[in-house]
Order: C-alpha cells, then structure tokens, then sequence
C-alpha cells in the first residue's frame, strides 16, 4: 500500500491518486491566474464584438476594422500578461525555475512592446481602418481588461501557509 497525501489539492478530495507532484508543487496563485486568463479571453471577445458593432455604428466597415482591431489588441495584451505568468508557474519544480519564470514573463513583455510598436507603425494612416475608432478600442479596451483582472483577484482566495508554533 502506498500512503496517501492528508493535504486537499485542486484535483479532488484529500489523497486523491490523480494529483501529480508537479500540481503539487504549483503556486498557490495558479487558480486566480487561470481564472484571470478565462475571463481575459471572455471579456476580450465581447469587446471586440461590441467595438466592431460601435464601429459599424460610426463609419461603417472602417469603423468595425478600427474597433475590432484596437480592442483584440488590448484584450490580448492584458491576457497574455496573467497567460505568461500560468505558463511560467508549470516550472516551479525546475531547479532553475527563477530564472525560467522571469524569462518566460519578459519574453511576454518584450513580445507586447515588439507587436505594440510594429502594430503602431504598420497600422498609421491606413485607409481601410478608423484610426479614432483603434484608438478608443484599445484604451476602453484596456480600461475594461484591467477591471475584469481586479475583480477576479480581489474576489479571489489564497491560502495563507500555517506554520507550526
């Protein structure tokens, strides 16, 4: 027989034979940043819907391209920020898992400022987009994204490590 683990773990009920030990040894945030990613992906899909619907609205398929465009971008930004940091926590049992995590999480970073700037400058004064439309997108885009990541984070429980006396 082999002795089961008394402690309860996302996979199901204390001792249950699914967990692995690379689960086990998963931050405790790893819960929320998944939540934060689904509900990135959520809310990031319904603003492109809603600023391509404005778009039309405003100045018809140049508007729809604009604010499609302006809140995909946004969207995918903030998602990726919380996505990084989910994926890098899948080292957490590597020795060197510090160095992978940061590296994972600036790689992100670095990838953002790269498509921000070339989106920026291939996207300026292009006749088949609403640039004004873009621009609103990204920046109500943004504001959103943000709020959905507060809400999901202030909501959210981790647990605090009990020490022994």
């Amino acid at each position: 027989m082999t002795e089961q683990d008394p402690r309860p773990n996302a996979d199901g009920p204390a001792g249950d034979a699914t967990a692995d030990a690379a689960d086990s040894m998963m931050p405790t945030s790893q819960p929320l940043l998944l939540r934060a990613v689904k509900w990135g992906v959520i809310v990031s899909v319904l603003l492109v819907l809603v600023f391509a619907g404005i778009g039309w609205l405003v100045s018809g398929m140049t508007g729809v391209v604009g604010g499609a465009i302006g809140a995909g971008i946004a969207g995918l930004f903030l998602t990726l920020t919380a996505g990084s940091i989910a994926f890098a926590n899948r080292f957490s049992s590597s020795p060197a898992f510090l160095q992978i995590f940061f590296s994972i999480v600036m790689g992100a970073w670095l990838l953002k400022i790269v498509v921000f700037f070339a989106a920026a400058l291939l996207l300026k004064d292009q006749p088949w987009l609403n640039s004004t439309m873009m621009f609103i997108g990204v920046i109500v885009g943004v504001v959103v994204s943000l709020t959905a990541n507060a809400i999901v984070f202030a909501r959210g429980r981790i647990p605090i490590a009990n020490y022994p006396e």
